[in-house]
């Protein structure tokens, strides 16, 4: 664009414009086309002089390509602006016409060939710089220009062919060294490849694409930290790379480090709002960090916004794992069709068909993960956790150690070993591994993991000043990474359900007539899978775990805001069919999930004939124990004293208003201390509100064969003890926030 004629006038501005004197060339020219407005060379100086000082030049770059419609360089100029205005379609027909004009002019042929490139028309580009090396054979960019254009058509050894010949013309070329790296990685030589990035940023520190370039190919070698340095000088150069920046957080991501990763989730985000990919990344991180809500909530944006990734429906089945084990199942499956040869997928797929209590299905999943991938340690831990769940604990434990002998440092495993029976001092060398993961691992939720079940070792051992440190520090890593628990708007929910429910409860109009449903309530960690497993023992009598039913249910209601009758007998129904799906034609089912006691005054005006089986335990035990159990960030009040204490107060309230509200004879409370203290007459009475006859293999529950999920598995199949009744004596000296509950009865 510098090459203008020069009659007359002209030949000042062609003077002023090699001068570098721009302002000058702009006003001269445009002093001439004030007084000639066809003067098409006045209206060609005039584009150059605005192009070079960042000028909008695409008006008179047009004007002078009306002007001088012959002129292959005028119709050059107003290519390039068009592409400035991000008009490239419109500046390949500009470069055309200029190549028609003059079929060698070599400028035109590389911005027409760069252009293509750009728009993806890669077979186009490769066309045009040959053409243009037929007659111009050492010009280094072009071969360079080729090599990129035919390494994105899969052509590897032709591309480096290409960058070779571009190094021979200009040894100095950083782009041509950055080209070969592509290349050679394509070939599979990724040390050629990194070797070839860094030339490049040696003779050019400033090269963006070499950079990432490298960036990316140190994390695929494993080398992430120093990745990191190079995905940062790349967004030093353009800190408006959404690519760059999720490249960015999925390194950091693998090195632990969530909530920098957040950040960089963010950052792409922020410039490219309705990237699916980000988002089911941002799932991830989010979900490392227990911020379970938020990790669905990115994990729906994800798959709505690109249903066909199987990645975002992988994520979002993982953050549902603590929420909605049904519908975790379901998003696993979907994945699975788009990527049925993925041993994790099959694997986590099994974990929540376990959860389910679908214990049969969740083997077939694991087994069908190690026929993928037959040393897939954490398909090993997932049949251990199946094992341990029937009961079956010394096989789990051997199934445990099969897994650290694939996978040394698989946490999980270590975990998993801790919770199979009461540790001794001769784990001493399971606490040397778990304390060496700990303090080693930068992942929060394995280190959680890890602090929760060191405490239980510390406990099982009775050195209980030390057992309280480690669930402390659990605890304190747990809450920083979760959502915050929200008094007021507990409270809040509490006051809304008694005013709602504020009058004696009577059934919606055409109620589902049915006393299938038996419900076992109270806080968490009161005794409620003991109960479970005790009337499960019976034969008549399914126990179908925790059922997130109800919640949904009311959910659904309030999300309408209106808890209309029809809409409440159809949850009737609808759970009614549910529990024959779980259960078949068992006359009772127990549905055991603790915080339906939330849900009392909507379950008995759907289902009048529920029978609800509410468990006491001293509060101090149960917030204790409560402390003590890893809930992996899905209860926002468990990881802080304070927090224990006001949501058991609240928990209580309700409980007094249900007592108020509820029909008689439909709530029995079972104080767990008097469980403990005489079994078969808390039994009776239990079978008795839910009219069933005595079964004395209530008295054996220990020994009853079914799988149990929680966390109270292996105790549920011990004999009944009072070892774990004012528990909460061993850490009085800890638990100050904890003591005032003593002040006051369960309720």
């Amino acid at each position: 664009m510098t090459r203008l004629p020069a009659p007359g006038h002209l030949g000042q501005l062609v003077a002023l414009l090699k001068q570098g004197r721009f302002a000058e060339s702009e006003r001269y020219a445009q002093s001439i086309i004030d007084r000639q407005p066809i003067d098409g060379g006045a209206w060609k100086a005039l584009a150059v002089a605005l192009q070079m000082q960042g000028k909008d030049a695409l008006p008179a770059t047009r004007r002078a390509a009306e002007l001088l419609p012959t002129d292959a360089e005028a119709q050059y100029n107003f290519g390039l602006a068009l592409l400035n205005a991000h008009r490239p379609d419109d500046a390949i027909g500009a470069f055309r016409r200029s190549l028609s004009l003059s079929p060698a002019y070599v400028p035109a042929q590389i911005a027409l060939g760069s252009t293509l490139q750009s728009l993806g028309r890669m077979a186009e580009a490769v066309e045009c710089y040959r053409s243009l090396l037929l007659s111009n054979p050492g010009i280094a960019e072009v071969h360079s220009n080729l090599g990129d254009a035919l390494w994105q058509l899969g052509r590897p050894e032709e591309s480096m062919l290409s960058c070779q010949r571009a190094l021979h013309f200009n040894p100095k070329l950083g782009e041509a060294h950055s080209n070969l790296g592509n290349a050679l990685l394509a070939l599979g030589k990724p040390a050629e490849a990194e070797a070839s990035y860094r030339r490049a940023l040696a003779i050019k520190p400033g090269l963006l694409q070499a950079h990432i370039n490298l960036a990316n190919l140190l994390v695929d070698m494993g080398r992430r930290d120093e990745a990191l340095s190079s995905f940062r000088k790349a967004l030093e150069l353009n800190p408006r790379l959404p690519e760059v920046h999720n490249n960015l957080g999925n390194a950091l991501l693998q090195l632990g480090r969530a909530e920098e990763a957040e950040a960089s989730y963010r950052r792409a985000l922020a410039l490219q709002p309705e990237r699916a990919e980000v988002h089911s990344n941002l799932a991830k991180a989010l979900l490392e960090m227990d911020r379970v809500e938020e990790s669905v909530a990115s994990a729906r944006r994800a798959v709505q916004l690109a249903p066909q990734l199987a990645e975002a429906h992988e994520n979002l089945a993982n953050a549902l794992l603590n929420v909605n084990l049904e519908e975790a199942v379901a998003h696993y499956r979907t994945a699975l069709q788009a990527r049925p040869d993925d041993a994790e997928l099959h694997n986590n797929l099994g974990v929540a068909l376990r959860l389910l209590g679908r214990t049969g299905e969740a083997e077939t999943s694991c087994r069908r993960a190690l026929e993928l991938l037959p040393a897939y340690a954490p398909a090993v831990a997932a049949l251990a956790e199946a094992r341990a769940d029937r009961g079956e604990f010394a096989e789990a434990e051997q199934l445990f150690k099969q897994a650290l002998a694939l996978q040394p440092d698989a946490s999980d495993a270590w975990v998993g070993l801790s919770r199979l029976r009461q540790l001794t001092r001769d784990d001493a060398s399971w606490l040397e591994q778990a304390e060496r993961l700990a303090n080693q691992s930068k992942r929060p939720r394995e280190v959680v993991a890890l602090r929760f079940a060191i405490g239980k070792y510390f406990d099982d051992i009775g050195e209980y000043d030390r057992a309280f440190a480690s669930y402390e520090r659990a605890n304190e890593l747990a809450k920083r990474h979760s959502r915050a628990y929200d008094r007021a708007q507990v409270t809040r929910q509490i006051d809304e359900l008694i005013v709602r429910y504020e009058r004696p409860l009577m059934p919606v109009a055409n109620a589902a007539a049915t006393n299938r449903a038996v419900l076992i309530v109270g806080m968490p960690r009161s005794g409620t899978s003991l109960v479970e497993q005790i009337l499960a023992s019976h034969p008549d009598i399914f126990g179908a775990g925790e059922l997130s039913f109800w919640h949904s249910a009311s959910a659904s209601l309030r999300a309408v805001g209106e808890f209309e009758p029809g809409a409440i007998r159809r949850f009737g129904v609808e759970y009614e069919r549910l529990l024959v799906q779980l259960s078949g034609d068992a006359p009772r089912v127990v549905d055991k999930m603790p915080t339906n006691f939330f849900e009392l005054g909507l379950i008995s005006s759907a289902l009048p004939g529920t029978r609800i089986i509410h468990m006491q335990r001293d509060p101090i035990d149960t917030c204790l124990s409560i402390y003590f159990q890893d809930f992996r960030g899905t209860i926002a009040y468990a990881n802080d004293l304070d927090d224990l204490a006001h949501f058991y107060t609240e928990y209580a309230r309700l409980m007094d208003h249900w007592r108020r509200v509820l029909p008689a004879g439909v709530l029995l409370d079972v104080p767990y201390d008097a469980l403990v203290e005489d079994q078969e007459q808390w039994t009776r009475g239990m079978l008795n509100l839910i009219g069933l006859p005595w079964d004395a293999r209530c008295l054996e529950f220990h020994r009853t064969e079914r799988s149990v999920v929680t966390a109270s598995r292996w105790q549920v199949r011990q004999k009944i003890t009072k070892s774990s009744v004012d528990r909460w004596r061993r850490y009085a000296a800890h638990i100050a926030p904890l003591l005032a509950l003593s002040r006051r009865p369960a309720p």
